[in-house]
């Protein structure tokens, strides 16, 4: 047992990508995957959680992923473990079938992987959730017993003024279900609580030895 709140990173690495469950490799790790809309800053978050510049890419322009991808994260202390990027959703400029087969291939990523530990559902705290986020947490609560445990991360806290973002969060905290952290990509804020919270959700026979 150690007194730090984040964990070493010894790895980090693009392991594989896909658009079928059906073509991607069978995981003997645990897997946390994230969810949130087009351009919420998803791709940044990654790669400051895992203290690298270029691992995840990062685009302007919305929609930009369009297939899911697994990130390997070794830990100091702990078993392996997959990050999940999943495709951004919400983005009205895609076809309606390309939306459509995306929809299809997070559902059944989300329904049958059964090395699936948690969802990361990112919003921008701005908005805070709304209707998209709300269909996909009732969706997480329906679709496993046991559910699939959640938690929210409000993120681009940076682009709020200092004096306003403890009371927007209050704000937020009062009227998301679960958990919610703020986050910051650009200033590193909240990538401590952040992996404390994804380390809980790995389960027990997992863990190597608690580094919490």
């Amino acid at each position: 047992m150690t007194s730090r709140s984040h964990p070493i990173i010894l790895e980090a690495q693009f392991s594989y990508g896909f658009t079928d469950l059906g073509s991607a490799p069978p995981s003997t790790w645990p897997e946390i995957a994230f969810a949130g809309r087009s351009n919420v800053g998803k791709s940044s978050l990654l790669n400051a959680l895992l203290q690298r510049k270029n691992l995840v890419r990062t685009s302007s322009t919305p929609g930009c992923t369009r297939q899911i991808n697994a990130f390997l994260v070794r830990l100091e202390h702990l078993g392996p473990l997959h990050l999940i990027d999943l495709p951004g959703f919400g983005f009205a400029k895609r076809s309606k079938t390309e939306r459509k087969q995306w929809g299809s291939m997070i559902d059944q990523y989300l329904r049958d992987r059964a090395a699936l530990a948690g969802v990361v559902v990112l919003v921008d705290v701005r908005r805070g959730p709304e209707s998209l986020e709300a269909s996909l947490i009732q969706y997480l609560q329906e679709i496993r017993e046991p559910a699939i445990p959640y938690l929210f991360v409000a993120t681009k806290v940076d682009k709020l003024p200092a004096a306003q973002l403890k009371p927007r969060l209050d704000a937020l905290r009062k009227t998301t279900p679960g958990r919610i952290i703020g986050f910051s990509a650009k200033t590193g804020l909240g990538r401590e609580e952040l992996w404390k919270q994804l380390l809980e959700a790995i389960p027990a026979s997992n863990r190597q030895k608690a580094c919490l």
